[in-house]
């Protein structure tokens, strides 16, 4: 092995034991959902957003919370209402009066200016309000009253919302919905899970969880995932699954132009290939499979593929269409790729 495989080795397994670290002081707390607390971990790990959707009790909340507590990093809690207005999550400009006894304006920032904000129950908030997150969650800025502020990185939104069904919410902005890495649905917890968190919450027994990671090692992490190798071959793989979504397109499936409207972004190739690519390194390889992209489909697509009318009075789930994509997209295209950059 050459000195250059073997230091990219070293540093996945390193990648993997760190990451095994905040995976298990989360678990001293979260019972089970271990697919949901590894969606949290990769979006995290590739710098992005994420949303988690199910009904009121399941923990959510909990494991942003418990994941705040493992990470030393400045957290904040906002709570959706349908009175929240965007001043109260950015901040505002004051009159304060200062030592001379003059008054003059400043800026108060709101709870948004940390590095895990845990927006909950996102979806109760009217539109407007939802909407004052979006340039924070692209840029990593506020901009009031025509000053811009930065950020410190890195910086995290973990949302989660109520069903769209369930009276008093709002369906979040689809361009919103873009701006999340992953959307993970919630469920409920098995017979098992059930009994353990029984003992764990009624006997009086208080858990603890550990802080093992700081800002700049999650920085150093960040910039790992992206020397992940995606061979072009791959990397096709993931742009032809982003054109099955696109309906009426050259490669769209007969599924797609029959229950969908919208497609995905490029921002789904994105995030499939950064989050594939913490895949590979947590297998203990430098190298995309198809298998990693494989495995973060669901989670990077299923917010933004937005169904048709057909498809809502048809009951059709936009997992099953997703399911079927993939298994109907082939590996290797019959078209040869071209040799441009």
């Amino acid at each position: 092995m050459s000195n250059v495989a073997e230091q990219m080795q070293q540093q996945a397994d390193e990648f993997r034991q760190r990451y095994q670290a905040v995976r298990e002081e989360v678990g001293k707390v979260i019972v089970g959902h271990d697919e949901i607390v590894h969606g949290v971990l990769t979006s995290m790990f590739i710098g992005g957003h994420c949303l988690l959707e199910g009904v009121p009790g399941l923990g959510k909340t909990m494991l942003v919370r418990t994941l705040a507590e493992t990470l030393s990093l400045p957290f904040s809690r906002i709570q959706f209402t349908p009175d929240l207005m965007p001043a109260d999550i950015l901040g505002t400009n004051m009159i304060v009066e200062k030592e001379d006894g003059r008054k003059a304006f400043e800026f108060q920032k709101g709870p948004i200016f940390t590095q895990i904000c845990l927006a909950d129950e996102i979806n109760r908030a009217t539109p407007k309000t939802q909407s004052a997150l979006l340039e924070t969650m692209q840029e990593g800025t506020v901009t009031v009253a025509g000053t811009r502020y930065q950020l410190d990185k890195p910086f995290f939104v973990l949302a989660t919302q109520n069903p769209i069904e369930q009276e008093g919410t709002y369906p979040l902005p689809e361009a919103q919905l873009d701006r999340f890495m992953f959307k993970l649905v919630v469920g409920y917890s098995s017979r098992d899970e059930l009994n353990t968190i029984v003992d764990r919450t009624t006997r009086g027994t208080q858990i603890t969880t550990d802080k093992v990671m700081d800002g700049e090692e999650i920085r150093r992490w960040q910039g790992l995932v992206r020397e992940v190798i995606l061979a072009k071959h791959v990397q096709d793989y993931i742009v032809r699954l982003i054109l099955a979504t696109h309906p009426q397109g050259q490669l769209a499936q007969a599924i797609t132009n029959q229950y969908v409207q919208w497609g995905s972004s490029p921002r789904g190739a994105q995030t499939l290939a950064l989050a594939a690519k913490v895949r590979a390194l947590l297998d203990g390889r430098f190298n995309v499979s198809f298998e990693d992209v494989r495995r973060v489909y669901l989670p990077s697509m299923r917010h933004r593929t937005l169904l048709n009318f057909e498809a809502q009075a048809e009951g059709i789930d936009i997992d099953q269409i997703l399911l079927e994509i993939l298994e109907k997209v082939p590996e290797k295209s019959e078209e040869p790729l071209s040799d441009a950059d």
